[in-house]
């Protein structure tokens, strides 16, 4: 469960290492309540990059779509078991939903196969 103002680790090999959640895309909250708008596993979010290595091919200064693709928030299957990670984890996409990293870092949740992110679970080591 990530929403505006959530710090998370990039799982690629773009070169950055944390960013922070602006925005959650293709979600609104109820009208007249109090909620948060959240994303979970497979769902895209909008972020701008705070830690990055000096060789980053990616600007500082730009806003950039990425995928969730490990949360901290359990995530029921229909199963009835639940999957949670570590930590929050994302990956960059490009506007096909394409990533534009070469490669993968860690686990990714089985959920990105329903969200047609198959060029991820490629790339992944462990599909979980």
């Amino acid at each position: 469960m990530i929403q505006q103002e959530t710090m998370v680790d990039i799982a690629d090999n773009s070169g950055a290492k944390t960013a922070q959640c602006i925005k959650v895309m293709g979600k609104n909250s109820a009208k007249g309540k109090y909620t948060r708008v959240t994303a979970n596993v497979g769902d895209i979010i909008c972020v701008a990059i705070k830690k990055s290595l000096p060789t980053c091919q990616l600007d500082d200064k730009k806003v950039y779509k990425c995928v969730v693709i490990r949360t901290k928030q359990p995530v029921k299957r229909p199963d009835g078991s639940y999957v949670r990670f570590d930590r929050n984890a994302v990956v960059f996409i490009d506007a096909d939903n394409n990533p534009i990293g070469t490669r993968i870092f860690g686990a990714v949740a089985r959920e990105l196969r329903d969200k047609n992110f198959m060029k991820i679970i490629s790339l992944a080591s462990e599909v979980v």
